[in-house]
């Protein structure tokens, strides 16, 4: 009998075991990953605007904002992203 009882907790505990996954991301990883996704974006936003075409020269091509600070933003949004995947979170157990 007492044998029996042991072979059920044994089933029951390797349940619970194989219920619980271990990801290789967390709930932290998933968060910086979508910050650094949003930065990216409004990289990619602060980069459009109008062209210029050969009846009309638009000079706003060549602004500040998108020849310095757009491609700084993505590529920050990108470290970011990065350090997302990489991020270990500390273990509770």
């Amino acid at each position: 009998m007492n044998n029996t009882i042991n072979e059920k907790e044994i089933r029951v505990a390797n349940k619970n075991t194989d219920a619980r996954k271990d990801y290789a991301f967390g709930k932290t990883n998933f968060i910086l990953l979508a910050v650094g996704m949003a930065v990216v974006i409004i990289g990619f936003l602060l980069m459009s605007g109008g062209s210029s075409s050969a009846e009309a020269y638009n000079p706003d091509i060549f602004s500040v904002r998108r020849i310095k600070v757009a491609p700084v933003v993505c590529f920050l949004g990108f470290i970011s992203m990065v350090y997302a995947i990489v991020y270990k979170p500390k273990d509770n157990k």
